[in-house]
């Protein structure tokens, strides 16, 4: 799985990082890739191999890599956020300054993008199967 140029770029403009100053390519693609999605087929991104013990997780080859930038942009607003909560407002001279205000711009911005972020469901399997018996489950699930 690899998050694409312009996944990264999209996600730059959302979280106001037009370089990579603060956060590298690299670091932007782990945002990103925290939060796979189904794509557009329905194909999930993993596979599961039931036969072993534990169970394998594979990468799904049939899988376009979909992720949910929003989700991606809230953890780094968040991150953002706590880089700058020690700033404190203060008054000098005459003049007055608000620093503490960055901090709740972030976090505003955090959850904006958090509320847009994509819908969760868990897929539940009955287990076992009707007509299997409980001896038939794998090794690892006794």
């Amino acid at each position: 799985m690899a998050a694409t140029a312009e996944q990264i770029m999209r996600l730059r403009r959302m979280v106001a990082e037009a370089d990579s100053t603060t956060y590298d390519n690299t670091t932007i693609a782990e945002y990103i890739e925290r939060y796979p999605l189904l794509d557009e087929l329905g194909e999930e991104p993993y596979t599961w191999d039931m036969s072993t013990t534990p169970p394998h997780q594979d990468v799904n080859t049939w899988w376009v890599p979909t992720y949910d930038l929003n989700a991606a942009a809230a953890d780094v607003w968040d991150e953002k956020a706590a880089t700058v909560a020690q700033d404190y407002d203060y008054s000098a001279d005459g003049a007055s300054f608000s620093r503490s205000r960055v901090v709740e711009q972030y976090e505003r911005r955090a959850r904006s993008y958090r509320a847009r972020r994509s819908a969760h469901t868990i897929k539940q399997v009955a287990w076992p199967d009707e007509g299997n018996a409980l001896d038939n489950r794998p090794a690892w699930l006794a």
